[in-house]
Order: C-alpha cells, then structure tokens, then sequence
C-alpha cells in the first residue's frame, strides 16, 4: 500500500475513533421538560401572622393554641409577625369575656381576639380559650351547647375542660376554608364572637 494511501485510510480511522469516543462522553441531550399539572398534590399553604404584643400574662396559652393548631391543619400557618410588622390576627389581653373577629382571615386582611381575664377568674382554662379564639379568626363559629371535645363549643363546654384540641369536623373546616391557598377565600365575616356562658 502506498504511503499516501496509508496515510489517508489511518487519518480516517482515526477520525472514526475520535467521533466514537467523543460521542460516548457527550452529555446526553436534555429530556422534554415536564408538563405542568393544575393539581400538584401538594396543598398550598397560607401563612398568617399574628401579634400577641399586647397581650400580656397569655404569651404560654397563645403559644401552645398556635401549636395546636399548626399541628393539626396543614394549609394554614400561624406565625408570630416581627416587632413593627403588620400582622392579620392582633391578639389582645382585656378584662372582660374572651371574644373574637369571625374570619377567615385573607393575608394582608385583619382580625382581633381578646382574651378576656373574665373568663379565667370563673375558672376556664385558658389555653382552650386562646386556641378557641384563634378558631373564630381562622373562620370558625361557636357551636353551642357542645360537648368537650369540640373545641368551638367553648364555655358551653363547663369549666373543667381543657382541650385545645380542633376535632375532625373544626379541622375539616378550617382545611375546607382555606383550600387552593389565596384563590378560594372568601371576605372575613366582621362579626364579633363574644364567648360568654
């Protein structure tokens, strides 16, 4: 074979071996991105600030009732707002009967609970009553007469109650009201819930 023939058939050998090897290390071209669905599977979750600033002589009744109910509704989210921000739920400690604005409250909207001393001194518990109040704001009513075991029954309830506990039905309620995150709440109520016997 002659020296230019060789040259020719190796320089295309070679070049067959170059564009194997690298076509064996190249990335692999990207996959079809994946279509977006409407439903996720994953419950949007609405996240409310409230301001417990003003009530004082509540701080550990107002924390365990946010605690309760972060742990038992998984698309709303109670979160204590910062010094001088803007908060929807303002919590404020009175002396009178604990009562509270009906919601549910939208993000950026407003609602007020007062933990009313009048309670406690007649012997209720106050973390139910905090988390009671916290229920109105988050769009649930009184259910009276009621047993112990719904936590909307309230002072109907008597005074050795102390769950601070939504049962299924408050919790459905709650999850039902703010379902789809912001899209599907409706305006708060306005009305104020007063929760005496």
């Amino acid at each position: 074979m002659p020296h230019s023939s060789w040259l020719k058939a190796a320089g295309a050998a070679f070049a067959v071996a170059l564009a194997t090897a690298t076509a064996a290390h190249a990335a692999p071209a990207p996959a079809p991105a994946p279509e977006l669905t409407a439903v996720t599977g994953v419950a949007a979750v609405v996240t409310l600030h409230y301001d417990d600033s003003r009530a004082g002589g509540w701080e550990a009744a107002i924390a365990a009732g946010v605690a309760s109910w972060n742990r038992n509704v998984g698309n709303v989210r109670l979160v204590e707002a910062a010094p001088g921000t803007r908060a929807e739920i303002q919590i404020v400690a009175t002396s009178g009967w604990p009562q509270a604005t009906l919601g549910p409250v939208r993000p950026g909207g407003q609602v007020r609970v007062e933990l009313g001393s009048q309670a406690v001194s007649q012997g209720y518990d106050k973390t139910r009553i905090a988390t009671h109040e916290m229920g109105h704001s988050l769009g649930l009513p009184d259910t009276k007469p009621g047993p112990c075991s719904q936590l909307m029954s309230g002072s109907a309830a008597g005074t050795s109650c102390t769950n601070a506990v939504p049962n299924a039905t408050e919790r459905s309620r709650v999850e039902s009201a703010y379902a789809g995150g912001l899209a599907s709440l409706v305006p708060t109520d306005g009305r104020t819930l007063v929760d005496a016997p």
